[in-house]
């Protein structure tokens, strides 16, 4: 048997067992259960060991393009403009989510013994992508940056849907929005949208081009009035069972073996920034006219296209999420090379004084 065909008939047992994980945490009535429940188990083979080929990076723009675009249907012209009345609100939201990570990492380097610029990276909200392509530019070891940034996704789309539920009440399945029926016209419509805005903002080199791209040309067509249709439940099922199966497969053995120290620490870096900001948000929550859930969700740390998808499996209001996550995506994503770079000169500073 060769080495490709071996690769592929694992990979194809690894989404078959994760699509049956997903059945079974959605018969519990789990939250987002198509994506953690694959999460759960590869995350489980790939830390034991059991497996390891790596699951292809071209697999997840899929999920990433289908929960887009349907998130993008939110942004109607009446939400549109609810959203322009809460840009104060939008912007101050994302700076105390960087003055959070940035204090967070100040603890982190001190205690894991990381450099802080490298701190700061493991700690901000990226995706493990971003922040390893960074880590490369630096000729940083990226494996500690990975691991710290892969814990906190795993926790955010984990822990903050239990904890909205153990709040709010387990809903009742039946209730939950999860799709539209299939409509050839307007999904085929949604998914042209979804894939051309992929390209265009590949083309042009944009942070996230796989939902950022996406999103923007459907939530332009849903403002625009356009005919399109949300993706049937079976299209949201399996964009789910995608991203679920890579984030648990970036949970590597070897990502492991950055000493018992530092691992101790990013876990607990990671579940006090989440506690933080979100204590933080509850707390505007009391202030504003927001629900908390929305601004629990829309605060979090990291996550934009999990988190969408935690709103609208909840539902919630899906564009003040998707906002929330999308200011502070757009006004630090695009700067954190240069940030980095500036704190890593000023740390060189330091450590070269007398």
């Amino acid at each position: 048997m060769s080495p490709r065909l071996k690769n592929g008939l694992i990979l194809t047992a690894v989404y078959g067992l994760g699509m049956g994980t997903g059945w079974l945490f959605s018969a519990l009535g789990m939250p987002l259960p198509w994506m953690i429940g694959p999460l759960v188990l590869t995350a489980s083979l790939y830390v034991s060991g059991m497996i390891t080929v790596q699951v292809p990076l071209r697999t997840r723009p899929f999920g990433q393009m289908t929960i887009a675009a349907q998130v993008g249907l939110a942004f109607t012209p009446a939400a549109l403009a609810a959203l322009l009345s809460y840009a104060p609100l939008l912007i101050g939201a994302a700076l105390v989510t960087a003055g959070f990570a940035g204090g967070i990492a100040f603890l982190t380097a001190r205690r894991g013994g990381l450099p802080l610029a490298q701190a700061f990276l493991a700690t901000f909200p990226t995706s493990p992508v971003e922040a390893a392509v960074i880590a490369g530019n630096f000729d940083w070891d990226p494996a500690p940056i990975v691991l710290s940034q892969t814990l906190r996704i795993g926790a955010v789309v984990i822990l903050v849907p239990l904890c909205v539920y153990a709040v709010d009440g387990w809903p009742d399945p039946d209730d939950l929005v999860r799709g539209g029926p299939f409509d050839p016209v307007g999904n085929g419509f949604l998914a042209l949208l979804a894939i051309s805005g992929g390209l265009v903002f590949r083309k042009l080199g944009l942070s996230n081009p796989w939902f950022l791209g996406p999103l923007a040309f459907s939530a332009a067509a849903a403002a625009a009035g356009l005919n399109t249709a949300a993706f049937p439940p079976v299209v949201l099922s399996a964009a789910q069972i995608v991203l679920g199966t890579w984030l648990g497969s970036t949970f590597r053995r070897d990502l492991l073996a950055s000493g018992r120290r530092l691992l101790v620490t990013l876990v607990i870096g990671t579940l006090l920034l989440l506690s933080v900001i979100s204590a933080c948000a509850v707390a505007l929550a009391a202030v504003t006219d927001l629900d908390w859930e929305v601004l629990v969700l829309g605060m979090a740390p990291g996550g934009v296209t999990e988190m969408a998808l935690t709103a609208k499996f909840l539902g919630v209001d899906l564009a003040m999420v998707t906002a929330l996550q999308l200011t502070r995506i757009f006004i630090f994503i695009p700067n954190m090379p240069w940030i980095i770079g500036m704190i890593d000169r000023y740390d060189k500073r330091l450590r070269q004084r007398p």
